[in-house]
């Protein structure tokens, strides 16, 4: 099993590049999904957060109420890191626990985990490898304006939000260069897959 860390900005075309990896055989496991399975009702890190915030932060069917979180936690910094050290922990142990479960049914398998906060985020998974997929700022507030409609204001807060280039380049040991066309792009995962399967180019 080798596990691949696949990270990048909002907008630099991380999910494209995870889509291609999983057409190619990888067995790709997305952050966002583990982060939403560790809060399902019934969850200990759920009971933590309706302890720790209230019944507001509830909705009527007993999950987790996002936009009421969202609320509380995004414009006070205290209750955001509070926050992580009940949801990160348990995100986690849930996708080790996941990765543990590809291994034992697929041993040759290249499991990649795809996670948009690797560089803000500590973590313990050992990765054989860490892909950052890379384009320039303002490539990628144009791409979340004409793409997702956001407005400028709006995506250059959520690229400014993030860690820098630089923080996410430290990590890499490949880099995934997304400023060109579809076709460019697709050629270097097609690449980078070749060197992680043992497959000729």
């Amino acid at each position: 099993m080798k596990l691949i860390g696949l990270t990048g900005g909002i907008g630099a075309g991380k999910s494209t590049i995870a889509a291609r990896l999983a057409q190619l055989g990888a067995h790709v496991v997305d952050a966002d999904v583990m982060a939403r399975r560790a809060v399902e009702p019934g969850t200990p890190a759920l009971d933590a957060i309706r302890n720790h915030f209230g019944e507001s932060v509830i909705d009527h069917s007993g999950a987790l109420n996002r936009p009421a979180l969202g609320a509380i936690v995004f414009t006070d910094p205290k209750a955001r890191r509070e926050l992580e050290a009940i949801v990160h922990p348990a995100v986690q142990d849930l996708t080790h626990r996941e990765f543990e479960r590809l291994g034992g049914e697929h041993p040759d398998a290249v499991i990649v985990y795809d996670v948009p906060l690797l560089a803000e985020t500590s973590n313990s998974y050992a990765f054989s490898r860490i892909v950052v997929a890379q384009a320039p700022p303002e490539l990628r507030i144009k791409r979340l304006v004409e793409i997702r409609g956001m407005s400028s204001e709006e995506a250059s807060n959520r690229v400014n939000a993030q860690a820098d280039d630089q923080a996410r380049l430290a990590l890499a040991t490949d880099i995934i260069d997304t400023s060109g066309d579809l076709a460019h792009t697709l050629a270097q995962v097609d690449s980078l897959w070749a060197s992680l399967s043992g497959a000729q180019p």
